[in-house]
């Protein structure tokens, strides 16, 4: 029996260690560290997008996580992301997922996940 993309992603544990990675990411990537650096100063607020990124992941994913966040355009409303930051943000998550070892599928079905959602994400 083959495993579903949750258990690819090694299921709560594994999704849990790729969100903080990809985070740590986003705040150390120069196209989209403002975006995300405020947040090292406001704990709670970094944990609950943790949270809503994890819980978003493992649902997506086939995992039993309920999301209960926005809507991806209610998350990015306002924030009018461009291209080269969506960009930058694809390529800090297929890092990320290089460096834990994930394999080539699994890599290509996120990636299709994340770009089925870019028209609710740029420019919203």
């Amino acid at each position: 029996m083959s495993m579903n993309m949750y258990e690819r992603l090694g299921g709560a544990p594994g999704i849990g260690r790729l969100v903080d990675d990809i985070v740590e990411a986003h705040m150390a990537n120069p196209l989209i560290q403002a975006r995300f650096l405020p947040y090292r100063e406001q704990p709670e607020r970094l944990a609950a997008v943790k949270r809503h990124l994890r819980d978003f992941l493992g649902m997506g994913s086939g995992g039993p996580e309920q999301y209960d966040g926005k809507g991806m355009v209610g998350a990015h409303r306002g924030m009018n992301i461009g291209a080269d930051e969506y960009m930058a943000a694809m390529d800090d998550i297929l890092g990320v997922l290089a460096k834990h070892g994930v394999d080539d599928q699994t890599q290509k079905d996120v990636l299709a996940i994340a770009y089925s959602l870019k028209g609710e994400i740029l420019r919203v």
